[in-house]
């Protein structure tokens, strides 16, 4: 149903084959542009030091940077018109050191130790032996050359929904005041999961004050994961019984 458009002293309600739009609400079709096409160019830096690096594998690290050079050089840009990344590994030795445009944003660099932590220092030298640093990234870490190998893993049913305090609290005092909590529960559910098991007084005491359950379901998902010879399906497995997607190599 629409209203009629013509105005006069009898409008009414009538049937219409299509839809009556008033004149008003259309526009031509050059109104109909909209504003995101005409933002401009975007900046050549948003006026800040930025220096970011991440392992893309475990001898290149992917460095990237946005700086707003003017500023930085002010009136004594350095004379060969280059900057420089430092790759600075563990405690601040200088692995190597790499020129770079800096306008380029970016750079692949090397480094020579895998499983390693390292920073990036982009800076310039002005006058020529005089080392002036514009900024420095978190401490990345580099992956291990090889996949781990495959070994027992501890699987154990942590009560997420208690404060990590109420735990340490119900085991201090106890044969296991001080050691790794999830280790402590691997161990103490293994033998619970056992058929005919039965476990001490003490320590169904503590499973029962931080209101562990001994479902059989969570029991068979734990013995699964524990036999299972194959470390990318116990990953997958894991993975899905915790609820969460593929973790990162590190």
């Amino acid at each position: 149903m629409a209203i009629n458009p013509q105005e006069n002293e009898t409008d009414t309600f009538v049937l219409s084959p299509r839809p009556l739009v008033p004149r008003a609400t259309t526009a031509p079709d050059d109104a109909m542009t909209t504003d995101y096409e005409n933002l401009g160019e975007l900046p050549r830096s948003y006026g800040r030091s930025f220096l970011f690096a991440i392992a893309r594998d475990p001898h290149t690290l992917f460095v990237y940077w946005d700086i707003d050079w003017p500023a930085v050089f002010g009136e004594h840009p350095p004379s060969d018109r280059k900057v420089h990344l430092r790759v600075l590994w563990h405690e601040g030795i200088e692995e190597t050191t790499a020129p770079v445009e800096p306008l380029a944003g970016s750079h692949l660099i090397s480094v020579t130790h895998a499983r390693s932590s390292y920073r990036i220092e982009l800076g310039y030298n002005e006058p020529a032996d005089v080392w002036n640093s514009v900024a420095t990234s978190d401490v990345v870490m580099t992956p291990p050359e090889d996949v781990g190998e495959t070994g027992p893993i501890d699987v154990a049913t942590v009560p997420f929904h208690l404060s990590f305090q109420r735990i340490v609290d119900a085991f201090r005092g106890s044969k296991y005041d001080g050691d790794a909590i999830v280790e402590i529960l691997a161990e103490m559910q293994k033998h619970a999961d056992k058929p005919g098991a039965a476990l001490a007084a003490a320590d169904r005491e503590i499973l029962r004050a931080i209101d562990l359950s001994f479902s059989e379901t969570d029991a068979l998902h734990r013995s699964r994961l524990r036999e299972s010879e194959d470390a990318f399906a116990t990953r997958q497995r894991i993975e899905s019984i915790l609820g969460f997607g593929a973790s990162s190599p590190m």
